[in-house]
């Protein structure tokens, strides 16, 4: 368990979205990549969150265009959705 309160608050939050679906992939997102990333993408990630799950969701799954403010590496990563475990 990570002893950094602002981390486990951000893993919270990334897996208490509200639907299953997004908790898995936002929850995913966040395990897969936080330990990786530095202060501008865990700022970025802190936003991402802000955003409405139908949204998120839309945009992961390519029903929804990506506003231009969204685009760029951070969000070309969760795109991937190679964090997102299928059982």
């Amino acid at each position: 368990m990570n002893d950094n309160p602002e981390i486990r608050r951000m893993k919270f939050r990334a897996w208490h979205r509200g639907t299953r679906e997004a908790d898995y992939t936002v929850g995913g997102f966040f395990d897969r990549y936080h330990a990786t990333w530095n202060e501008e993408e865990s700022a970025w990630f802190e936003r991402f969150m802000e955003e409405q799950d139908a949204d998120i969701m839309g945009w992961a799954l390519g029903t929804i265009p990506v506003p231009e403010e969204w685009q760029g590496p951070m969000m070309d990563r969760f795109l991937k959705l190679d964090f997102v475990k299928i059982v």
